[in-house]
């Protein structure tokens, strides 16, 4: 048994604003609720490893690991996985980004295993990432959209002649 979830979200952003937002690795604390800090230890071309550590959950425990996350700008593709597993044997995640209509489609699919002594099994963990997952990318769709809004120059305002 292994775990797997497939997540995604339209957001009304062209895809070149979605792809730099979401992938600006300092910014994460800004953009997701669960990230304290990101530390990058390592950079190499469009190779990033670095440290992700979460505000303290309800037991006052802030969980952090180790991730390496490769970019594909070409393809509008990220490959990551966790180096540092902690309950996990494995974690995978590959985000892609679509364009759709006007705005982009944001999709995570992530693969895993828990080990057996971890307190949630994979069922569990499906569950919980399902729902996390829903949220956080309901609150990125939100900023991304807002500073894409942002950015948009303002109309022109085209003056009327009064008429007689």
């Amino acid at each position: 048994m292994s775990g797997h979830t497939d997540n995604s979200i339209l957001i009304d952003a062209d895809i070149d604003t979605v792809w730099t937002i979401t992938n600006d690795l300092p910014t994460w604390p800004d953009l997701f609720t669960e990230y304290a800090s990101v530390d990058i230890i390592e950079s190499n071309g469009n190779t990033f490893k670095f440290r992700l550590t979460m505000h303290p959950d309800e037991n006052g425990t802030a969980w952090s690991w180790v991730s390496e996350r490769t970019l594909d700008p070409v393809n509008r593709q990220v490959r990551a996985y966790r180096v540092e597993t902690g309950p996990f044997e494995y974690m995978h995640i590959h985000w892609t980004y679509t364009p759709e209509g006007t705005g982009t489609r944001m999709r995570w699919v992530q693969d895993f295993h828990m080990r057996p002594a971890a307190p949630l099994n994979d069922e569990q963990m499906t569950a919980r990432i399902n729902t996390n997952t829903a949220r956080e990318m309901a609150v990125i769709r939100d900023k991304v959209e807002r500073a894409a809004a942002a950015a948009r120059p303002a109309p022109l305002a085209v003056a009327v002649p009064e008429q007689v």
